[in-house]
């Protein structure tokens, strides 16, 4: 067995910190939505709670929110902050619109041609491209950091997906039941190019709004104003 086939080599895949967005858009890809001043705390939380790891490099999404998630923990260990398009926001047709807990867009009409498939899902990016996706970037972070750690920063449903690949869970779910909040941490680690083990944490958690958490009841009107 060569040295590389042996490396113990840890990526995390963060979930970027909360974002500015008091008109509550499902702002999806679309620029311009950066991080709030709350979100910009989750990120420098975690930039200390992995201040003493072996991270050598740290890769973000384009988007802003992520790569502003990113910087805290690049300059932590005087690293510049990589961007991989693949680790982007999946698409979604109700980008720039409405779409929260109890504002009636699921009684709309013309929204209804749009949520007749949930297994692939018929309303954006179908999961099995999410999967391949985001297994390359993960792939091209573990060979960038093979050895030691990396950071990928991302956002809520391409970690989901890719996590419930690796675990073998069905890719269609239920939203709510997501395990992947604000700042968390999704840990894949390697032994040479073969995933051994998941870990997920929050090392964030005491700044996540309640019904924001892994696991928390939707609340009318209160979860408007964050995105993936």
């Amino acid at each position: 067995m060569t040295q590389s086939e042996n490396d113990i080599t840890v990526v995390h895949v963060m979930r970027h910190g909360e974002v500015h967005n008091p008109e509550g858009v499902l702002y999806g890809r679309l620029p311009g939505y950066h991080l709030s001043d709350l979100g910009r705390r989750m990120a420098d939380r975690v930039a200390e709670h992995l201040a003493d790891r072996d991270i050598t490099y740290v890769v973000a999404s384009p988007l802003e929110r992520a790569q502003e998630t990113a910087a805290p923990i690049a300059k932590a260990h005087g690293l510049d902050v990589a961007s991989d398009e693949r680790l982007i926001e999946a698409a979604n047709v109700f980008q720039g619109k409405t779409f929260g807990v109890g504002d009636g867009a699921l009684r709309k009409p013309g929204n209804w041609r749009h949520l007749t498939n949930p297994f692939r899902p018929s309303w954006g990016e179908p999961y099995v491209d999410q999967v391949v996706r985001m297994m390359a970037a993960l792939g091209r972070a573990r060979d960038a950091a093979r050895g030691h750690e990396a950071v990928c920063v991302s956002h809520q449903l391409p970690i989901w997906i890719m996590r419930s690949f690796v675990e073998r869970r069905r890719l269609w779910h239920d939203p709510r039941r997501r395990q992947c909040t604000l700042a968390s941490l999704t840990s894949f680690t390697f032994r040479g190019d073969r995933i051994v083990s998941v870990g997920y944490s929050e090392p964030a958690r005491d700044l996540v709004p309640p019904h924001l958490r892994a696991g928390a009841k939707p609340v009318k009107g209160a979860s408007k104003g964050y995105g993936a």
